[in-house]
């Protein structure tokens, strides 16, 4: 009994030793340990991993609060991870596997995840799987996604990466998915130059358009991705069909229109998206900018309405207005904008209700103004010239009115641009 735990004791302090040369970058402790021949080049350890590099799970897998700050892995996954190439060389010299996945990930997708372009030309060289799917339903191309990641995934593409592949799992993206998501300009470029279609979609029917659409925003900082907007510039530059609908048969336009996004929207429209698609609820664009506007602050609110109307959207039905000023109230020159695409509308009771005392007296101002105009009496003339021409021109206003022989500062009245005011 005593000799079989003191054996147990001495395999464990070789184990130890082993894991601190690979840790180390050791590699000439590491060769001299194999030509030993008293450890498995395939010996498998726990070690930290709380970033979850070297483990994946399945979607949906409970996990305890303990699996995800360890994992297992080969001494090949822990070298991949940390860069040492010389060491990832030794072991692959004595035969380690190359594909072996204990937690989840080969030491492929690990060398992807890491962005290290050494590594993963070192285990392609020695017949790593190039299309392998990780536990989670990843192939070592849904793992480029950063910058750094770009050489890795130019590599995958010359030995014959499949880029039309779509993940294991219920999203089921492609490369050019992750990408988009992710906002990597660089990897798009690549992907489409080497055939990947601009226009595949996911298991929520979502484009990479949509999908690039959709993450432009930040929501956490509140703040606008111009890698994302780019994307998007890109994809329509590559003839991406601006008017596909995903699974909620939401476009590009009702997810630019959620995050209040007007460069996005802007671009969207000028390449031809319907301003009045509606969703499987019935909502075009300009509902879903409304459900938004109060809680974006980085957005351009008074911008978005202003494109969208100037693209032929369809107006809010007016006895439905007051949800305009529960959502818009800080922002009048929003509220403006929408208020001086009708000929007339008239003010309610549920308008006043809609407004903070608060909020009114701090834009007083502009909202007599608005009570002013919105009674029993007509507008100006110089207004309702204004309809006339919008209505005559309806969706091509933006585009008409720039052709007409007129001063900038009368296109933009007719382009609904703000004053601050209501006359």
């Amino acid at each position: 009994m005593e000799e079989i735990t003191t054996r147990s004791a001495a395999a464990k302090a070789l184990k130890d030793t082993f894991l601190k040369a690979l840790k180390r970058n050791d590699y000439g402790k590491i060769q001299a340990l194999l030509q030993s021949r008293k450890v498995d080049v395939d010996t498998v350890f726990e070690v930290q991993d709380e970033n979850m590099v070297l483990a994946s799970y399945k979607q949906g897998y409970w996990l305890p609060g303990y699996k995800l700050e360890s994992s297992w892995a080969t001494g090949l996954h822990i070298c991949v991870m940390y860069g040492y190439v010389e060491s990832a060389l030794v072991l692959i010299e004595h035969k380690a596997s190359i594909n072996s996945r204990p937690n989840g990930k080969t030491p492929l997708h690990v060398a992807c995840e890491v962005s290290n372009g050494d590594s993963v030309a070192l285990l392609l060289n020695h017949g790593a799987k190039i299309n392998s799917f990780s536990m989670s339903g990843h192939t070592p191309l849904h793992y480029c996604i950063t910058k750094e990641s770009t050489a890795c995934a130019k590599q995958l593409l010359w030995k014959g990466a499949n880029l039309d592949i779509h993940s294991d799992n219920r999203d089921a993206d492609t490369p050019l998915h992750t990408a988009a998501r992710f906002g990597i300009p660089e990897l798009i470029s690549m992907y489409v130059a080497h055939g990947a279609s601009v226009d595949s979609v996911n298991g929520h029917m979502e484009t990479p358009l949509i999908t690039a659409a959709f993450w432009a925003l930040n929501y956490k900082e509140q703040e606008y991705s111009t890698d994302h907007h780019l994307i998007c510039r890109m994809l329509l530059d590559y003839k991406a069909s601006v008017n596909l609908r995903e699974e909620d048969f939401k476009t590009a336009l009702h997810k630019a229109a959620w995050n209040c996004d007007h460069i996005l929207i802007q671009m969207l429209l000028e390449a031809g998206a319907e301003a009045n698609t509606m969703d499987i609820n019935g909502c075009a664009p300009i509902q879903y900018l409304l459900k938004v506007t109060s809680v974006r602050p980085a957005g351009v609110p008074e911008l978005c309405y202003q494109l969208l109307l100037n693209h032929g959207a369809a107006r809010i039905y007016p006895p439905q207005f007051h949800k305009v000023l529960q959502a818009c109230h800080c922002y009048p020159r929003a509220i403006e904008v929408m208020i001086n695409s009708y000929e007339h509308i008239k003010a309610t009771r549920k308008w006043k209700l809609a407004i903070p005392s608060d909020v009114f007296e701090q834009h007083q101002d502009f909202y007599e103004s608005l009570f002013a105009v919105c009674c029993n009496t007509p507008r100006t003339l110089m207004h309702l010239a204004r309809c006339a021409v919008r209505a005559a021109m309806r969706h091509r206003c933006h585009r008409l009115v720039e052709q007409l022989p007129l001063p900038p500062l009368l296109q933009g009245y007719l382009l609904l641009e703000p004053t601050g005011i209501l006359y």
